[in-house]
């Protein structure tokens, strides 16, 4: 069975496609027309306006495009859903933001006190790990993704802790926050062995682990949040299996390895550029240091 069943507004996501043209256009004012109103601005620069850009792309193809239904019909779909979400969309946002505006942000009253507590690295570090390993505990997991208010409000923390858990490495804005040499190394590690269990337990287990992939009915529920209700009722749908050959737990499974995947080659790529960053600054000081005059010794004097 295709996808095109379940209509163009549903598949395509319009109205979210405005809304994502609306912050875009509102970004370039505020960081173009607008830039004077802020202190300490400086011109946008493109490296900033790309990564913006390319973050809004993504997300339009993560929560917009048919992927969106997809994830709603494979758990394979929605777990390689989230692993963009979190690990590269978030990164390409913060990156995308320009630091004066992070600073008028950041700076506000509750948002100030916020920030200091939940991007020390070992809070960071747990909180999104902690959090992403709890929702995906089967009955939490089946309870949210049949409840709309809390499908969203659980996507909008995992956003921001996933925002948290980037920011010391990223660390465009705060002086408070210093992660050099071992240290970053060693939160990457961290981060990684922290997601473990979970993509773990989701990938060994030895039957399907979330009702609403293999019960036709909590099924049905989950997919209402993002196909129209209508819709649904004019089609006849009994599960996944329509628009499969895998079976609900190879899906399962093949879910658990994408999210582990995607993690290791974003997390390959933070140290592959940390190394860089290393060899560069490296490199630097010895040319530093070779053109540097040499004092005049005693000898040469004689």
């Amino acid at each position: 069975m295709h996808l095109a069943i379940f209509g163009f507004m549903a598949l395509w996501s319009p109205f979210f496609l405005m809304t994502l043209v609306f912050l875009t256009v509102l970004y370039f004012l505020i960081t173009i027309k607008w830039r004077d109103s802020f202190k300490d601005n400086r011109k946008l620069t493109g490296k900033e306006a790309a990564f913006f850009i390319v973050s809004m792309v993504l997300l339009y193809a993560i929560k917009g495009s048919p992927v969106e239904v997809l994830s709603g019909i494979l758990f394979s779909a929605h777990m390689t859903q989230m692993a963009f979400l979190y690990l590269v969309f978030t990164p390409l946002l913060i990156l995308g933001i320009p630091t004066w505006v992070w600073k008028a942000t950041i700076e506000l009253p509750v948002v100030k006190s916020v920030f200091s507590f939940m991007t020390k690295p070992l809070i960071s570090l747990l909180s999104f790990n902690l959090v992403f390993s709890i929702y995906h505990i089967p009955l939490v997991f089946d309870n949210v993704r049949t409840d709309v208010t809390l499908h969203g409000l659980t996507t909008f923390i995992l956003f921001l802790l996933a925002v948290f858990m980037w920011w010391p490495l990223i660390n465009p804005v705060d002086e408070d926050i210093e992660l050099s040499g071992l240290k970053r190394i060693g939160y990457i590690l961290g981060s990684a062995v922290l997601l473990t269990p979970a993509c773990g337990l989701i990938i060994f287990a030895e039957n399907p682990m979330y009702a609403t992939y293999y019960d036709p009915n909590e099924w049905l529920k989950a997919l209402s949040l993002c196909v129209p209700v209508n819709t649904l009722e004019g089609l006849t749908l009994t599960g996944p299996e329509l628009f499969t050959s895998m079976s609900t737990l190879n899906d399962q499974q093949l879910g658990g390895v994408l999210m582990k995947i995607v993690q290791e080659i974003v997390f390959g790529v933070v140290l592959f550029n940390l190394f860089f960053q290393w060899y560069k600054k490296d490199q630097e000081q010895q040319e530093k240091h070779s053109y540097e005059p040499v004092a005049d010794s005693p000898l040469q004097e004689q």
